[in-house]
């Protein structure tokens, strides 16, 4: 029994194209991949908002802060709810609305909403974060459809 080797074959040039394409394409992709975290904020009929990083202020108070940009004529309607991140059921602080309307003169608001977080776990520090979703109006008066929710990052609140 012999072996005969195999014709070595030339690579085509739409391999190469691939191969090249690839190539730039990973190379290129790897510092947008590491350069920073996603961002939570949704935009939507000329409006974005943003649950930003609650921000504990002290014995268990904390703001879950949203930050707000609409063109003009624009009215955004906002709902929020806040939780104590678990590893089964996440414990439900509250919820919060909030109505904000823009002529030509506003520009981004930041929203402050304060709730006070138990202490559930008596071993450690607790985790906290929020959802928001949003909808919006313009001078015409309808109102859009409610967006997805969008979730925050996490927050730990030390006593």
């Amino acid at each position: 029994m012999s072996i005969t080797p195999t014709a070595k074959k030339t690579p085509t040039w739409r391999s190469r194209l691939a191969l090249f394409s690839a190539i730039g394409i990973g190379i290129t992709g790897v510092p947008l991949a590491l350069a920073a975290p996603a961002q939570a904020e949704t935009s939507y009929r000329g409006c974005t908002v943003d649950p930003l990083e609650p921000q504990s202020r002290g014995n268990g108070r904390v703001d879950f802060k949203i930050k707000v940009h609409c063109r003009d004529g624009r009215t955004v309607q906002i709902r929020q709810l806040r939780f104590e991140d678990e590893r089964r059921n996440d414990h439900y602080l509250g919820s919060s609305w909030f109505r904000e309307s823009f002529d030509r003169h506003d520009k981004a608001v930041t929203l402050h909403s304060y709730d006070w977080v138990p202490n559930y776990d008596r071993r450690g520090p607790e985790k906290v974060y929020h959802l928001v979703s949003f909808r919006v109006s313009t001078d015409h008066g309808r109102w859009s459809n409610w967006t997805h929710w969008e979730e925050s990052d996490l927050e730990t609140v030390r006593r």
